[in-house]
């Protein structure tokens, strides 16, 4: 990184969640409590899978994933939050900042793409199940997993040297509580004509992408279903679906809250709220919804813990 780019500028103050001095110590008692729930759960879900020889199959091992992407996720943000609750300056340094930016891109856009690759899995699994084994081979899914976290990859990387190139001169508070795309550029005393054009099409690629594709293999999964004759065998099907459905709709619905919404309803505390929920609450929320509504990971937990 050139020097004269950052040279009036080398740390920040992240203004953190709230200015009230009195919701610190409550908030970071809750946040401690949501990030171990957060470790447990998804460290939980991936060692099951290891272990449970009933659930290697490439749905749970795109799971395993997400639960790696999920724990990966919430600690790039979620400690660092937490120190700023009990600190008095929330300084975090230029080349940290900027680190935890491509980090946190990384492995949200990575998220949304394993989710799609999770929806083509269940469309292979109800359209065409006899030839399942075939098309969703242990190298097919070993590709899918590495497309996801390359797709990823390449858009932060974008993101994140365009971002070194502006100057930041204004000001050295982030009013935030990470260093996030939008309120970095709010700083910017630099051109960010090119930045803001990126966000465009990078985020909306990658949020348009993932949820048509989302959206297509569920209308092929959901015409197949409504062909079952058998009730038993509908409701086999929607409960195999529906977890996974959740967690796309929890995840794309606050991504795109966040930075599509439109630029009238620009609200920092809206703004903040939304990041919470997806920087912190979905990486909790996705392990307890796949382990408390699939009959697979209940019936291997309660094998491990009998054999405990």
């Amino acid at each position: 990184m050139a020097t004269s780019n950052h040279s009036s500028m080398t740390e920040f103050i992240l203004e953190g969640l709230t200015k009230r001095p009195e919701l610190q110590l409550p908030l970071f008692l809750l946040f401690l409590g949501v990030y171990v729930v957060t470790l447990v759960g998804n460290l939980g879900m991936i060692l099951l899978i290891a272990i449970s020889s009933q659930l290697h199959s490439p749905m749970y091992y795109f799971l395993s994933h997400l639960s790696f992407i999920d724990l990966c996720y919430s600690s790039v943000i979620t400690p660092k939050m937490l120190v700023n609750f009990i600190s008095e300056k929330n300084i975090i340094s230029f080349l940290a900042c900027m680190t935890q930016l491509y980090f946190f891109l990384i492995f949200a856009l990575a998220e949304g793409y394993l989710l799609t690759v999770m929806a083509y899995d269940r469309y292979v699994a109800i359209c065409s199940p006899l030839l399942y084994s075939v098309i969703m081979s242990s190298r097919v899914c070993w590709l899918l997993v590495l497309v996801a976290f390359i797709l990823g990859f390449l858009s932060a990387s974008a993101h994140t040297s365009a971002m070194v190139k502006l100057s930041f001169c204004r000001s050295h508070i982030i009013s935030h509580y990470f260093c996030d795309v939008l309120p970095l550029l709010n700083l910017s005393c630099s051109d960010t004509h090119l930045n803001e054009l990126l966000l465009f099409i990078i985020a909306g690629f990658n949020t348009l992408v993932p949820t048509l594709a989302v959206f297509i293999s569920y209308a092929f999964i959901f015409y197949s279903i409504l062909h079952i004759r058998s009730s038993e065998g509908r409701s086999k099907a929607f409960g195999t679906c529906s977890s996974h459905l959740m967690a796309v709709g929890i995840f794309f619905g606050s991504i795109t809250f966040m930075y599509f919404k439109p630029p009238s309803s620009n609200s920092l505390e809206q703004e903040k709220v939304s990041s919470v929920f997806y920087t912190t609450v979905i990486p909790m929320l996705n392990p307890l919804i796949y382990s408390l509504r699939n009959k697979d990971v209940k019936k291997a937990l309660r094998k491990v813990l009998v054999k405990k």
